[in-house]
């Protein structure tokens, strides 16, 4: 089964001299750029009204792209009664609240039981939607804030909005080690050459910048609050870990589960049961695709961080108390 969808977005100047089919995949990053090219080869790609012709024309920046995009239905998306945590909705986006152990999109390993399964049995119409409205991403085991359109010009413009950094997404975490200062780490990201579920730090990766802040010191931990400029795969993980602070419970970047010394039996549970990493996404501010209200959204921490840092800083009075003895 196909469907149409008119797709229409702006070419940003920053976008002045690239070709026209790497511009529309930045523009559209839900579709290949072979899709992109086939579109424009079959007429179907107009740059201010009059018809592309060729994929490797350059673009002058400004330009009004409109595609009249074929593509087949997600049958094989199923809807799954799957509860979801509705933090905000309207007709044109929702905002959900993420659980820990939830996977965002089907996808090798996770071929259901996701939140775009749950998101199409809640709102059907959003399978006309590509990707069923999903704009950005969160790690299986990180929790908190994600926006999604409810509809295909919601979604082209919280993707521009996101391409050209009007979409504050801020986070809070739990890191290893006692941080002095706050700061900014703008490295590279890049696939792992050899173990492929993971991202290093690479020369020539994609460009990659968190800055990040301190909201609590503990004994031999640090609770802060991090700003993506960019947002690549597990970006705060492979950044906390390249410099030499990786968050409690990471899996695939925290190495092995270690504690203080003399750490009280009750932060050994905690801290030895915390299989995720400790990062949850707090805050999310945006201009709302439609109405172009500012949107301002604050999700609490989950249970599971409220634990820990509980248990932190009574370890941290504990320790305190012992030395001042």
């Amino acid at each position: 089964m196909v469907q149409e969808l008119q797709l229409t977005a702006t070419v940003s100047e920053s976008q002045r001299g690239q070709r026209l089919d790497q511009v529309i995949t930045e523009l559209f990053p839900h579709y290949s750029r072979s899709r992109i090219k086939t579109w424009i080869l079959d007429n179907r790609v107009r740059v201010n009204s009059k018809i592309a012709r060729k994929p490797k024309e350059k673009v002058l920046g400004g330009e009004i792209i409109t595609i009249v995009a074929q593509i087949e239905a997600a049958l094989r998306w199923e809807p799954q009664n799957i509860a979801l945590d509705i933090f905000y909705e309207d007709s044109d986006i929702l905002v959900i609240n993420k659980p820990h152990d939830r996977v965002v999109h089907p996808g090798a390993g996770n071929p259901d039981a996701t939140i775009l399964n749950a998101l199409i049995h809640y709102y059907p119409k959003i399978s006309d939607v590509p990707r069923a409205g999903i704009v950005h991403r969160l790690d299986k085991n990180t929790t908190g804030l994600m926006v999604v359109a409810k509809t295909v010009r919601a979604q082209n413009r919280l993707v521009e909005s996101l391409k050209e950094r009007g979409i504050i997404r801020e986070y809070e975490a739990v890191a290893i080690g006692a941080m002095i200062a706050g700061g900014t780490v703008d490295a590279p990201i890049w696939r792992h050459s050899k173990k492929r579920t993971h991202m290093v730090v690479r020369p020539m990766g994609k460009p990659a910048v968190t800055h990040y802040r301190i909201l609590e010191h503990f004994r031999d931990y640090t609770r802060l609050r991090l700003r993506l400029e960019t947002g690549r795969t597990h970006q705060i993980r492979v950044h906390m870990s390249h410099i030499k602070h990786p968050l409690v419970g990471d899996p695939l970047y925290g190495g092995r589960p270690r504690w203080p010394k003399g750490a009280s039996e009750g932060l050994i549970t905690i801290l030895r049961g915390f299989n995720r990493q400790a990062l949850h996404a707090s805050y999310l501010g945006f201009a709302h695709p439609v109405s172009g209200i500012k949107m301002n959204l604050h999700a609490p921490l989950p249970q599971d961080m409220l634990d820990l840092i509980t248990m932190l800083k009574a370890d941290s009075i504990v320790i305190k108390g012992k030395k001042d003895c």
